[in-house]
């Protein structure tokens, strides 16, 4: 039986394996995922989980759950071996392993791409996956409550301060998802007022959101300005040592949350521990019909997808020639896959991928969106209906959408869930501060050391002469 590996449970390899299971005939191959986690993270839900409008967990969807055929392993690939199609597995636990397949998919995905600008490493964090959205969330929450009981100063409002790094779609849709967040926090906090919040968004081009026209990112623009949400362009984050965001134009921005969506790139751990062709932005090279290689010559039994390949958009509306970076694509291309891996097991041709990207549509907080269609273009309340119908329709699974639309009329009626708890991430610390310990034990007491009694001295024995 053909054993099929696919390397990464993100969109691609979710999709691939979701499809596979539909496609094969019973015992045509046994198809195997990896990945250090449990689910799939629907990406553009990340901005709402930072705001509390969706439950985090209704953001992902499960492998286990969702591939009933495909054998899911807990682990990374650290080393692909294609000549001798042999992958290295490294379990979350336990020793790296060696694993033969037949056809290797490579969905891998991306991670966040960071420059060596002092602090960011330290002090910045990314929204790439699950834990960051709400790790982002509680951390606004915990500094509310903190700013609530501290005078009005510098302090409550470094508190109350966010810096968001990037102008693309992540990141002027978290910026404007937390600029809403934080207004609507300010009902529950009457001690803290609207001008001690600032929020900054830091983009070194001249633009925002290079997906949609010039006219409809301005009006984004003056809609963050009205809101009270700064923009900075043509801007570099200099530095952010101890939360101090230093910027190119001299300005310094006190913050406690400095969240970074400057660009993404391929995952390292997988591109560089392996031997299939990669292209100078560091993606593996594919071709239009998603197999590993050129145009002249594929990889046999190598195909990759999603954000990690380099795939050519036929539609001729990538940058640079290749398809970009996001869901609409990856999603996409993982569906295809799947029947041309199927194809080709057959003996059959597999069909090349072409997507003409229909639009770009994008949450900018409750009840506010923008949708960008070629020269057409939808703004506020209609596009915010717009973003989530789309949204709720692509998230896999009748299962999953019925979760995230239910977290949707919730918080129509009951607004949004506030709870915080950044007290998960130590959660052993008020069991260990009131837990009872066993005494320590008490030494044995030293005795004293009685001096030695003296010895009768001996007595003298006098030789006497003996007297004749």
């Amino acid at each position: 039986m053909p054993r099929i590996l696919i390397v990464g449970g993100g969109y691609a390899g979710f999709y691939t394996a979701w499809k596979l299971e539909k496609h094969l005939r019973r015992g045509e191959a046994e198809v195997t995922i990896v990945d250090p986690l449990p689910y799939m993270t629907y990406q553009p839900f990340l901005p709402e989980v930072a705001a509390g409008s969706i439950e985090p967990r209704h953001s992902v969807v499960a492998l286990r759950r969702h591939l009933d055929k495909t054998s899911v392993v807990a682990a990374k690939v650290t080393g692909i071996d294609h000549a001798n199609k042999v992958a290295t597995i490294t379990p979350i636990v336990g020793e790296p392993y060696q694993q033969e397949y037949d056809q290797i998919v490579v969905t891998a995905g991306a991670v966040s791409r960071t420059f060596p600008i002092p602090g960011i490493a330290e002090n910045a964090i990314g929204l790439k996956t699950i834990e960051e959205a709400v790790a982002i969330r509680d951390r606004l929450l915990s500094n509310f409550d903190k700013a609530s009981v501290l005078p009005p100063g510098p302090e409550r409002e470094r508190l109350l301060t966010v810096v968001v790094v990037g102008g693309g779609f992540a990141g002027i849709e978290v910026f404007a998802e937390l600029r809403s967040f934080a207004s609507s926090l300010l009902n529950k906090y009457p001690s803290l007022s609207f001008d001690e919040t600032h929020f900054h968004l830091i983009e070194a081009m001249g633009r925002i959101m290079p997906e949609v026209s010039l006219k409809t990112s301005e009006w984004v623009l003056k809609d963050l300005a009205k809101r009270g949400a700064y923009v900075h362009l043509d801007t570099q984050v200099t530095g952010a040592i101890d939360g101090n965001v230093e910027l190119s134009t001299g300005e310094v921005i006190p913050t406690d949350i400095i969240v970074w969506t400057a660009g993404v790139m391929a995952n390292p751990t997988v591109v560089r521990g392996g031997d299939l062709p990669v292209e100078e932005r560091g993606r593996i090279r594919t071709r239009p019909d998603l197999r590993v290689g050129t145009a002249e010559e594929a990889v046999e039994g190598a195909w990759a997808a999603g954000d990690v390949a380099a795939v050519p958009d036929l539609s001729g509306g990538g940058v640079g020639g290749y398809c970009v970076p996001n869901a609409q694509h990856a999603v996409r291309q993982g569906k295809l896959l799947a029947k041309n891996i199927v194809a080709v097991l057959r003996g059959e041709e597999p069909k090349e991928y072409f997507h003409k990207n229909l639009g770009a549509v994008a949450g900018l907080g409750v009840y506010d969106g923008v949708f960008q269609s070629g020269k057409i273009a939808v703004k506020g309340l209609i596009a915010w209906f717009m973003h989530r119908g789309y949204h709720g329709l692509a998230m896999p699974t009748w299962e999953r959408k019925l979760r995230v639309v239910g977290d949707w009329i919730g918080g129509f009626f009951l607004g949004r869930d506030i709870v915080n708890l950044e007290a998960v991430q130590t959660p052993r610390a008020v069991f260990e501060e009131f837990a009872a310990r066993p005494r320590p034990t008490a030494p044995a007491p030293v005795e004293e050391a009685k001096p030695a009694a003296k010895r009768p001295a001996k007595a003298k024995t006098e030789k006497v002469a003996a007297q004749g």
